[in-house]
């Protein structure tokens, strides 16, 4: 979005010969833009669609860097692209460079050390210009949430950086002729869009981030700016025009919603008010009037700044209030608001107009604060984040924090066969597998621990895991903390799973995993009270969610086991109610106690909880329909179940075990890797 904060200089250059844009109205739109994308970080229930602010920006910035770059191509003949990337240096690069260096120190106070390792990450990508492709290759369960990135924001600057040098290269490649770049412009201005649309509903990541899916916005700018130099339009068409315009706008911000498919047909609501309203700024309407409004064009003038500070600002505050969004909202903006003002007042307009600062200057200050903040994320990183910072116990839950990151670099998804579609993950030794592992995300938790004793038996298996998913056929669920799509492919996944069982010739055994607890109660407990899940049969309605898990458990058993008879059940771990590793270390980081997390279960209220969820595989034990691996006595001695064990913490939050108490536990799974046939012997099927 940096191009959107240009100077009222910018403007000026993309104004046509002899037809003036309003610069002050310019300014108003994009403190319009950032009020927008402000209030909805500070409180998306107040402006839910706010974030279309930077589609607006998008569209100012092609429109004020395009004007320079035709502007200057059309008189002279060429463009000096290292001229216009100093300029973009200059007026740019300073803000962002002090933003950049005050975070990276508030951040070493405040963040722990896995979390300080990501943004170091984000520090590497940002220096480099490469922070929306990071964002779109992190996107994961269990990866730090989006809202607690503290250099998301810089995605759109590394678009419009990428923009900086797409759009020189192709006007100067097609310059000879005029109509011919203009269909250039308009052709991949269309291919861009359409691709936006179609490409949205199935990977919206990639759309939101990549400068492919964003460009048409940033052209349509552009395509306006030529339209202004080639003198086809006045600026002045009456007051119709910009009203429509800011209803487009206000439509994108009261209606857009982050569920949606966005960019996608969506976007086109900021876009297309934005182009109305830049093609009508120079008439005298109440729109315009109010967006040349002296305190709006001044919230233009800083939006550069507030941009950069506001989100950094959020996000640390919310990390130093244990995750949490911090209650004084006003009291942050605020802050945000006088960062801003200090920065353009005392960084980017010194910077901008000081006459004495040659290039040389320019270049060896950009780049030496350029390799102290890339060089700053590389020992930051490397150093996984500087643990040595805390004391003892605040490392142990730091360690667990960060024991959650399992090697999935084996994991496919086959384009044919029985499992098409579906990711499969191989475990153990090279081989054909005699195992089959299916489940949901405590598969996952224990994945080091089922690998590891796979290998020391010399056997191979596979693992089918899906968060949130319980391993259960004929079933569906909603769940509040999943999309409606990942709710269906749930139920898709597992009806073609039972399909393929009866293929797989070389697998012995099957073992299931999961939080049994939360399919049969419909919810978690303590901090995850809030999940909520509903579990309905297919075919028949009327019963309860307890008993239709209890049908589906004895249902799915039986119809695994007239395919692969050894059927193999783990019990759930203890669930340690109010425990998360990442909580506890930054209370404890911060001076503070764990007074209100308790880190022990009793054994009456963990039987209060799990016992009539364990009930149906007990049961199925009993009549030797399978085989129940109990794993309660590796974390309780009795009468308490414990988060810490030889002072370590096994749990990474409160039902997810760690690595390393997975790899303590694999003996638990020395039944179900052990082949039968006493071989480890690519998956085989039955044609």
């Amino acid at each position: 979005m940096t191009a959107a904060f240009a100077t009222y200089n910018a403007a000026r250059d993309a104004s046509a010969g002899g037809v003036t844009t309003n610069i002050a109205q310019i300014d108003g739109l994009r403190g319009v833009a950032v009020a927008a994308v402000v209030v909805h970080h500070f409180s998306r229930a107040w402006l839910p669609g706010g974030f279309v602010g930077v589609d607006i920006f998008f569209v100012i910035s092609g429109f004020l860097i395009g004007g320079i770059l035709w502007r200057e191509l059309t008189s002279r003949g060429t463009i000096d692209v290292p001229h216009f990337l100093l300029r973009r240096l200059r007026r740019l690069a300073p803000a962002y460079f002090v933003m950049a260096a005050v975070t990276t120190v508030a951040a070493y106070f405040i963040l722990l050390p896995f979390e300080f390792r990501e943004y170091a990450k984000s520090l590497i990508a940002s220096v480099v210009y490469l922070s929306n492709v990071q964002f779109f290759r992190e996107a994961g369960y269990f990866d730090i949430a989006s809202e607690n990135k503290i250099l998301l924001h810089t995605w759109s600057l590394a678009v419009e950086e990428q923009f900086y040098l797409f759009l020189p290269v192709l006007l100067l490649v097609f310059r000879r002729s005029k109509r011919m770049l203009i269909g250039v412009l308009a052709a991949i201005l269309a291919i861009s869009l359409v691709a936006c649309i179609l490409v949205t509903p199935l990977s919206p990541t990639a759309t939101f981030f990549l400068f492919p899916f964003r460009a048409w916005e940033l052209l349509l700018g552009v395509g306006l700016a030529i339209a202004w130099t080639e003198r086809r339009f006045s600026g002045a068409y009456g007051g119709a025009l910009s009203w429509l315009g800011i209803v487009l706008i206000a439509a994108g911000v009261a209606l857009t919603r982050p569920e949606h498919d966005f960019p996608g047909a969506w976007a086109l609501l900021p876009t297309v008010g934005t182009v109305l309203l830049l093609l009508n700024m120079n008439d005298r309407n109440p729109v315009n009037l109010v967006l040349s409004w002296r305190p709006m064009v001044m919230l233009g003038l800083i939006s550069y700044s507030l941009y950069l500070w506001h989100w950094p600002v959020l996000t640390l505050a919310s990390y130093y209030h244990d995750g949490e969004q911090p209650s004084s909202m006003v009291l942050w903006l605020a802050v945000a608001i006088g960062l801003s003002i200090l920065s353009w007042r005392f960084v980017e307009r010194p910077v901008r107009e000081a006459r004495f600062l040659s290039v040389t200057t320019l270049v060896s200050g950009a780049g030496f604060a350029s390799a102290a903040l890339f060089l700053a994320g590389f020992f930051i990183y490397h150093g996984d984040g500087l643990p040595g910072r805390y004391g003892t116990a605040t490392r142990m839950h730091i360690q667990a924090s960060s024991d959650f990151i399992q090697d999935w670099s084996r994991c496919r998804i086959p384009s044919d066969g029985p499992f098409s579609g579906i990711e499969i993950c191989p475990v153990g030794v090279q081989g054909e597998p005699t195992f089959l592992v299916w489940g949901d995300s405590h598969v996952r938790a224990m994945k080091e621990g089922i690998d590891h004793a796979a290998r020391e038996a010399q056997s191979a298996g596979l693992l089918i895991w899906r968060a949130g998913c319980p391993p259960l056929f004929d079933v569906e669920k909603q769940e509040n903390a999943a999309t409606p799509a990942q709710n269906s492919a749930c139920t898709a996944a597992n009806a073609q799973i039972r399909a393929a069982l009866p293929q797989l010739v070389s697998v012995e055994k099957v073992l299931l995993i999961g939080r049994w607890t939360y399919y049969f109660n419909g919810g978690g407990t303590g901090l995850d009270k809030g999940n909520r899940i509903v579990i309905s049969a297919l075919q028949e309605e009327g019963r309860s969610q307890e008993q239709i898990f209890v049908d589906a458990t004895l249902a799915t058993i039986d119809e695994i086991r007239k395919s692969i008879p050894d059927v193999y059940v783990v019990e759930q771990p203890p669930e340690i109610p109010y425990y998360d590793s990442r909580e506890a270390a930054r209370l404890l980081a911060h001076g503070r106690t764990l007074d209100n997390m308790p880190l022990v279960q009793t054994m009456a209220d963990l039987q209060t909880r799990s016992g009539r969820a364990e009930a149906p595989f007990r049961q199925l034990a009993a009549e030797q329909r399978i085989k129940y691996l109990p794993l309660v006595d590796r974390f309780c001695d009795g009468k308490v179940c414990s988060v810490v064990h030889d002072g370590v913490s096994f749990y990474f939050d409160n039902n997810h075990i760690t690595n390393t108490a997975a790899n303590a536990i694999r003996s638990v799974f020395a039944p179900v890797v052990t082949a039968s046939s006493g071989e480890a012997v690519a998956l085989h099927v039955r044609p």
